[in-house]
């Protein structure tokens, strides 16, 4: 099965075992093995995406893009007080972020 075949691939990029990932996701003995003939809940899933910083889209097929997008933005442009762990966020760090998305944003448009 896909889903299998994918948390393979991804645990060996991150150079995991699957029984490693299997116990970091808090899965019982050897369950993503068996995933070689039958589904996995949606559970089991969402916990192995969890450990393998991937979404359940990927590792059930839907996408073939590895890398989770969160489709909720925050813009660092509006006047909204940010707060990171219950602290508010000074201006100077939020300028650092700034500049550091600019620059990864000129670097893929050069690229691309």
């Amino acid at each position: 099965m896909i889903e299998f075949e994918r948390t393979k691939e991804l645990a060996k990029k991150r150079k995991m075992s699957l029984l490693e990932v299997n116990d970091k996701a808090g899965l019982g003995k050897r369950s993503i093995y068996n995933w070689k003939n039958r589904k996995p809940g949606i559970m089991a899933l969402i916990a192995v995406a969890r450990v393998l910083h991937t979404s359940v889209d990927y590792l059930s097929g839907e996408t073939d893009d590895p890398i989770p997008h969160n489709q909720e933005s925050i813009r660092l442009e509006d006047d909204l007080p940010h707060s990171y762990r219950g602290y508010p966020v000074p201006e100077r760090y939020l300028n650092i972020v700034r500049d550091l998305m600019e620059h990864d944003i000129q670097e893929r448009e050069n690229q691309g």
